[in-house]
Parts: C-alpha cells; structure tokens; sequence
C-alpha cells in the first residue's frame, strides 16, 4: 500500500512542488542574506546624481581612524538621511552612523550645539565639524575640516587687473572661492602693488589673468617667495590688443617664468575642433580632452576642459627645476601672432601647428629639506573664472591644482557634479504637435487597430 502510495502521480507532483518551493525559499533567503551583506547599487544617470563622487570615496576609503557621522532630526524623518549617510557606510567599515532624535535625546542635541534638526555632525580624528548641509559636499566638507588640522589659506593677488574673489560677476572669482571652501581653504586678496610681499599666511598664491604689467618689486617679491619654498599658480592670457581689450605684455613675469623653464608664448590659439564649435564654443576657446599622467590631471581623464584666449607655452628642466607638462591642445589647434586684430587667418602659413603646449607644474629645489617650491602655470586667464569654471573638467582641474600646490595630494580627484536642468524646452509649434499627436492622433491609433483587428476576425 505504501509503495503503491509512493508511486501515485499525486505524490510525483506534490514531491516536485516541495522540492520547487524549498528550492525557491532558498534562492530568497540567500540573496536576501547577501544583499543585507553586500549592499549594491547601480546609478544610471548621466553624471551619476545618486552616487558618491570619486573624491568622497577617495577620502573615505583612505580613514585610517573611525569616523562618526550623527544625524540629528525627528524619528519619523530618519530617512530623509539614510540613504545619503549609508553610500558613506558602505564605503569603509571605519565609518559609522547615529541616528539621534533631539525630542527623545534632548542633551547630545544640546551637547553638539544643535540648532536645526536634519544637521548632520561628522567626528573623526578627535575634531568634531557640523556639515553645512545635509549633501555630499556639506558631509564630505565637514570630513575634510575633521583630518586637516592646519590652516590653509589660497592668497590671490590683486592690483594688476587679476580676477577678484569679491566679483560674483561673469569675469569674478567668487564661484572659485567657494570651492575652496569647500575643501576648507580659505581666500584672501594679497595686493602685492601696495606692498611687494607675499604675506606669511599664503599657502597659495595665485596670479589669476591679470590685464597690466607687473611692476619689478611684485614679480621680485614672487620670485622670493618660491624660491624660497612657497607655491604659486600663474593664469596668463596672450598679450591681445584688440580695440579697447588690452593685455599687458608682462614682460618681467613672463622672463621670471622662462628662468623655471617655462616660456610663453605671443600667440593666440584658435581651435578649430568641431566637437568644440558642436558644444557651443567658438575657436577662441581651446578644447582639451587628453592629460599626462602628473598627479593634477591623472584623476580627470576622459573629461574635456575650456580655455578661452589661450597661449601655448614651451617648457625645460632647469637646474634648479622640474617642469611637466600637463595637457596640450587638440592637433586641429592653430596659434596665429595676430593678436591686434579681430578678424584672423586660420590658414596662415606663419601660424604654428598644434598639439601645443598649454599648462605644465614645477618644482624647484631650494637646497632646503621638506622646502620645496611649486608652481603650475595655465596659458589662459579666463578659464577658471564664474563664466568658465563649471564647464566639464574646469573646476576639477583649478581645485586639483591647488591641492597639488598645497600638498593636498590627497583631495585630488572628481567632485561631486550639481545636478543637471533637463527641461525639456520646445517651441509653440513643438508643442501644439505633442498635444495634437496625445490626445488625437494615438487615441485614433489605437480606435484604427482595435477596428482591424475587429475586420479581420469577421
């Protein structure tokens, strides 16, 4: 009887069901165990909005102590954090989350100086810094004041027709500042006409596209003060003097340059990519997209950079310094001497050929230990002011050149990106045809097929 039992056709397919459910449960129970392990995502959008941005993880993934990170915010809004504070989870194990609800735990809010609720304060390295806010640059901020202890302060000079960190216009700095920020510099202004001395505090000094000459005592004063182991970054636009634009030769800065090794050239490069001309920038405005391997662009490869009215330059070793190149221009690129006219030659034969040369960085030795002198020049002025600094690679590049002057080579990498505007923008006719071919032409669409169908089958 049993054995007749055992070969019934019922018992075949209820043995074959239980064998299916359990091997079901099982799959279920294993990926759920994984995923709770192993938590994965993958992010789709085009500048990856809802992933942590190289720079972060960078940081992060290179803790060499644990770092806390406490949200502070009513229970019931604990999410609104979650998911940002868990990409920081799943980055190191050194990385830990507290969710605090100042209603239920009125003295660490009080303790932590808590005067808002979603505010977020990171502790690491015995520091405790409160996020500006609750987005990967207020965290990750908040992470970089934690492990840099010391005051780093970004000098910009001024006096000459530089760009300004007070100017929020199109030609200002005051967007640059801001990043600085970000990575917890902070900016001042060095007016080294009034007084030929770069000021103790400078961590950086930077030259930024300035329009007249030089006098001797300010370009002295520079010399000084990376000979003597500061570190400096030059933006240097071509002499043009076209109508009222007018930018000085600067002849005593540009022979301080050529003592390191780098010359600049009188030229002005027009590019003639149609990639460039495709993304809405005209010839004036040099298209990078190809780097060297030195530690400011190894990070930013794959991604194109800006320089409006730009000059090449030519670079050697010195005795006294190191100079690389880091990028040149596309080999479509011309550079024309014609810097007094507006309207250009392309195909004059006198015009110099690309690729050509456009930044480069260098050391010098000072002859002292732990004393070395930086510098990196960019033949252009303009690429890193309000207009230019958000175009593609432009803000990574300015900020990775400053860490690598500020010895910051740890903070070298690809910053989180503001999310993109895709509206959708159409003309009147461009809309007239969406809203006819809606709520007309598909509805008839579907009425034409269902009355085929219908035809057919008669």
């Amino acid at each position: 009887m049993a054995n007749q039992w055992l070969k019934a056709r019922q018992t075949k397919y209820a043995g074959f069901a239980a064998t299916y459910i359990l091997v079901v449960v099982a799959i279920v129970v294993v990926a759920n165990v994984l995923a709770d392990r192993y938590n994965k995502s993958f992010d789709a959008t085009a500048n990856k909005r809802y992933s942590l941005s190289d720079q972060t993880a960078k940081i992060v993934k290179g803790l060499k102590q644990d770092a806390t990170i406490t949200y502070f915010n009513n229970s019931t809004h604990f999410r609104e954090g979650k998911d940002l504070l868990g990409e920081y989870q799943n980055l190191s194990t050194k990385v830990k989350v507290d969710y605090v609800d100042p209603d239920r735990d009125p003295q660490r809010a009080r303790e932590a100086g808590i005067r808002s609720l979603g505010t977020a304060v990171v502790e690491t390295a015995g520091k405790k810094e409160e996020a500006k806010s609750m987005t990967e640059e207020g965290i990750t901020g908040a992470l970089i004041r934690d492990l840099k202890s010391t005051a780093r302060t970004v000098c910009f000079a001024s006096g000459s027709g530089e760009h300004q960190i007070s100017d929020s216009e199109r030609e200002g700095f005051s967007h640059l500042k801001d990043a600085l920020g970000s990575d917890n510099y902070q900016s001042e202004t060095a007016d080294l006409l009034t007084k030929a001395e770069v000021p103790s505090a400078c961590t950086v000094l930077v030259v930024g596209g300035p329009t007249r000459n030089y006098e001797q005592p300010q370009v002295d004063a520079i010399k000084k003060y990376v000979e003597g182991g500061g570190r400096a970054f030059f933006m240097l636009a071509p002499p043009l003097k076209v109508g009222r634009f007018m930018i000085a030769d600067n002849d005593a800065l540009s022979s301080l340059l050529g003592s390191w090794g780098v010359t600049l050239d009188k030229n002005l490069i027009l590019d003639l990519n149609p990639i460039g001309q495709m993304v809405g920038l005209g010839p004036e405005v040099a298209l990078v997209s190809s780097y060297s391997s030195q530690p400011i662009v190894s990070e930013i490869k794959r991604t194109a950079t800006g320089f409006p009215l730009s000059r090449p330059i030519e670079i050697k070793n010195t005795d006294k310094t190191t100079v690389e190149k880091l990028f040149d221009t596309s080999p479509t690129a011309v550079a024309t001497t014609n810097l007094s006219s507006a309207r250009v030659d392309v195909n004059d034969p006198k015009n110099k050929k690309g690729p050509l040369t456009l930044a480069a960085a260098g050391t010098y030795n000072t002859g002292k230990e732990n004393s070395q002198g930086r510098f990196v020049v960019v033949g252009s002025g303009d690429w890193a002011d309000n207009q230019y600094i958000n175009f593609n690679g432009n803000g990574d590049l300015v900020m990775n050149a400053v860490n690598w002057l500020a010895s910051d080579e740890d903070l070298i990498s690809i910053r989180p990106k503001a999310p993109e505007d895709r509206h959708v923008t159409m003309t009147e006719g461009q809309m007239r045809f969406v809203a006819i071919s809606s709520v007309f032409m598909l509805p008839l669409i579907v009425v034409v097929a269902g009355v085929g169908v219908w035809w057919k089958r008669r």
